[in-house]
């Protein structure tokens, strides 16, 4: 700051903060001030560079003094000015930071038992003797549990927060990965159930990340939050592709479903421990950071240490009738169909096209999904870049989304005519990569048309790109059988995103849309 804030309190004139006891009585307690903080003469005011009085509701929400501030560089919220700008060590050292990171991870390690599978299925389709068409199916069975989940975890997600909806997803997918050795020792119909769970589990995990980051990011910064979140996802992906083959050499071919099952239980530990599903819910957060949070995100309802969450019913049928929700519905279908098909049959593509082994089938595989996380982080730097410039949010992310649709398109045109494994891996990355650019596009999208429903709307477009990934997923095994090769099935691909592409273009808007009276 280029001088210290003027801060005079309305209300009480002590320097102690007052917080409620469970019982209503009010108990005070001495707070000692930063060095460059003094009162002045009269008692009633001091200067002070990021000190703010705040008092503390039983519900541990947050609620200001009434404060008359004066900054060189502060803006007014409620009553007070604040710091609008942090430096890029607040920003990486902050608690929302620290939220986000731990989202990636837990991304990661549901993108990396999902995967697993896809590796495993080879020598499981050598050892039982399965055909293509059968190996779809298994791989599909995931599909299957992750059907039933997000509608109703995206409920559970408004109703209840993303803390505690994700530490139970968490725990759950990731009893079903370690299980999984033993249900296909047992039987074929064991394996599929597992598989089930392990889909029902993760069906709320990006739910809840849009839920946290719609919480503690401002409108500003949740592009690039989400382009972190999202790049452990894509990481996910090439951990589990490149560590899979590795695992099942030196421990057996059920070694990464334990390793990873494991590394999920750890995960919940840590997130219970060292999070809170909102910024003010938190104890470590500082002022400055809770009142930048609250001050970007335009709160009105800080006054009232309240924030507005949705209780009731979502009207399914509101939300229906809107072009807008539709667009979203149709790009999440095409990006889960493009997602899952890549995901599920890259590495026996890569077998039977170019007739590489396994290991160097998932290394080709794996590739892409680590240019994936890099070009999703820098896609959501441009996006919000774009949009503190003055850029409409709607124009932001129809030009976000268009790159992540026609550009994956044109690509696996390209993958169709690689002559090398080494060039369709260039293609493949290249498809991957800008298929991050939709993250920026209509899954930051589902914030800002309907923020108060962004987690059943999720899990909307989410059932529906399941309908999508499942009809992917399966249909590539039987159109392989009768057609006799995947060129056509990508060519179909390429076709079906530049349709969604155009549709999203005519249909969407970045404008918060009036789905209820409430809104």
């Amino acid at each position: 700051m280029n001088s210290p804030a003027s801060l005079r309190y309305l209300g009480p004139t002590s320097s102690s903060f007052r917080k409620p006891d469970s019982f209503g009585r009010r108990l005070v307690f001495k707070v000692k001030l930063p060095s460059n903080c003094k009162f002045s003469s009269n008692r009633n005011s001091f200067a002070a560079n990021s000190f703010f009085r705040r008092e503390f509701s039983a519900r541990r929400s947050y609620r200001l003094w009434g404060i008359e501030a004066s900054s060189n560089d502060s803006v007014s919220v409620g009553s007070g000015r604040i710091k609008t700008e942090e430096s890029f060590v607040e920003f990486i050292t902050s608690e929302r930071v620290k939220v986000v990171a731990m989202l990636a991870v837990s991304l990661s390690l549901c993108n990396a038992d999902r995967v697993v599978m896809s590796v495993a299925i080879v020598p499981l389709s050598l050892s039982h003797g399965w055909r293509q068409s059968f190996a779809g199916v298994v791989q599909s069975s995931f599909l299957w549990g992750y059907l039933i989940s997000p509608i109703a975890g995206g409920t559970l997600v408004d109703y209840y927060g993303g803390k505690l909806v994700m530490a139970w997803g968490v725990a759950l997918w990731s009893l079903a990965t370690l299980l999984t050795p033993w249900a296909a020792e047992a039987s074929l119909w064991a394996l599929l159930a597992m598989r089930m769970l392990l889909g029902i589990a993760e069906g709320v995990a990006l739910p809840c990340m849009n839920n946290m980051i719609a919480r503690w990011f401002p409108p500003t910064e949740r592009s690039r939050a989400v382009g972190l979140a999202m790049a452990g996802f894509q990481l996910g992906s090439a951990i589990g592709l490149t560590l899979s083959p590795i695992l099942m050499s030196q421990g057996g071919l059920f070694g990464p479903f334990v390793i990873f099952g494991f590394s999920g239980f750890l995960w919940v530990l840590v997130w219970v421990s060292a999070t809170s599903s909102a910024p003010e819910r938190n104890w470590q957060i500082s002022i400055h950071e809770l009142m930048y949070v609250q001050n970007k995100g335009q709160i009105h309802t800080i006054a009232e240490g309240k924030s507005k969450t949705s209780k009731g019913i979502p009207p399914f049928r509101c939300l229906l009738s809107k072009l807008p929700t539709w667009s979203i519905i149709v790009a999440n279908a095409m990006h889960s169909w493009g997602f899952f098909v890549i995901l599920s049959w890259m590495p026996i593509y890569f077998k039977t096209i170019y007739h590489v082994d396994l290991r160097q089938a998932a290394w080709f595989s794996a590739v892409p999904w680590c240019m994936m996380a890099l070009t999703g982080y820098f896609a959501g730097v441009l996006s919000d870049m774009m949009i503190q410039r003055g850029i409409s949010v709607t124009l932001t992310r129809k030009v976000m989304q268009s790159i992540g649709f026609f550009g994956p398109g044109f690509a696996l045109i390209g993958l169709t005519m690689a002559p090398t494994p080494s060039i369709a891996s260039a293609w493949l990355t290249l498809a991957v990569g800008l298929k991050a650019f939709s993250h920026c596009g209509f899954l930051v999208n589902l914030q800002e048309i309907a923020p108060q429903y962004s987690g059943v709307l999720h899990g909307l477009s989410n059932t529906a790109g399941t309908f999508a990934a499942i009809i992917g997923t399966v249909g590539a095994g039987f159109f392989v059988e009768l057609v006799g090769s995947f060129k056509g099935f990508l060519l179909l691909t390429a076709s079906l995103y530049f349709s969604a592409a155009v549709f999203w273009d005519v249909f969407s808007t970045g404008e918060r849309i009036k789905f209820d009276d409430s809104t």
